[in-house]
């Protein structure tokens, strides 16, 4: 828990950070930081973002460090650029912060009751459904919040998620790995010589949701899932390319097979 001189301390930090940012952005400031819009660094977010998960994934803390230094940085400056356009400012977003997490943590806060994590997320879900009763609604969909640009397989969890509280969900994981069996027959089918590439498209996209769906139900998070896999793959990789040396690129698909299974025999004895 934070001590009040450690909460004092980065709330110095910080304000130091958000002064830092306004010179940036103020006259005479950097050209760079004052031509910047929220579009132009949106790009930027979704890269510190990634940069986050890769050092997490590598429990590379002094990196981490830094990342989410850079990742904080982001945060300050869609503000600042808000506060520019007279829209809002960095202190109505931590102000707002804080009235939401008191808000959303009654349990802790009020006189709610919530003893599992279970409960907390039930009393979470409710609060916000309190929240988006007081907004104009643009659109009355269950849908409507779950963002369209985040990372598919995030939006694909998210959307099972939503379905689900109104009981529209597979009963339990077995229909789904028969679900799992009828979209890769139909991927099949899709595999002619000729291919509508947009079918195919079509039905692989089913399976990747299905298998997201799966994931769900098993309390796998997708996207983690497939980061490990992706992190495996190249270890495995690399480690064929060490042990083949120069030779590497002409051995045959067989030999390769070789050192594959060479690697993973490697990753299981270390």
């Amino acid at each position: 828990m934070i001590d009040n001189s450690s909460a004092q301390a980065a709330g110095e930090a910080f304000a130091e950070a958000v002064r830092i940012m306004a010179q940036l952005r103020g006259p005479g400031g950097c050209p760079w930081d004052r031509e910047q819009t929220m579009d132009s660094i949106k790009p930027h977010t979704l890269e510190e973002t990634y940069e986050v998960f890769d050092a997490i994934d590598r429990r590379a803390w002094p990196e981490l460090r830094d990342e989410l230094g850079d990742l904080l940085l982001q945060v300050i400056f869609y503000a600042q650029i808000a506060a520019d356009d007279a829209h809002f400012n960095i202190e109505e977003v931590v102000l707002g912060l804080s009235a939401k997490l008191i808000r959303r943590h009654p349990h802790i806060f009020a006189d709610a009751v919530a003893e599992t994590a279970s409960d907390v997320n039930r009393t979470w879900e409710a609060v916000k459904q309190q929240e988006r009763a007081g907004k104009p609604k643009c659109d009355e969909g269950l849908m409507a919040d779950v963002p369209q640009f985040m990372p598919a397989l995030v939006e694909a969890r998210k959307l099972g998620s939503k379905a689900a509280k109104v009981g529209f969900d597979w009963p339990d994981v077995t229909g789904l790995f028969d679900k799992v069996q009828e979209e890769i027959a139909e991927v099949r089918a899709e595999v002619t010589e000729s291919p509508d590439v947009a079918k195919l498209e079509e039905e692989i996209g089913d399976l990747y949701f299905v298998l997201t769906n799966l994931s769900r139900h098993l309390q796998v998070d997708p996207e983690q899932a497939l980061r490990k896999a992706n992190a495996k793959f190249r270890r495995r990789f690399r480690a064929m390319e060490v042990e083949a040396g120069d030779a590497f690129e002409g051995l045959s698909l067989q030999e390769k097979d070789t050192l594959w299974d060479n690697a993973k025999a490697a990753e299981r004895q270390a």
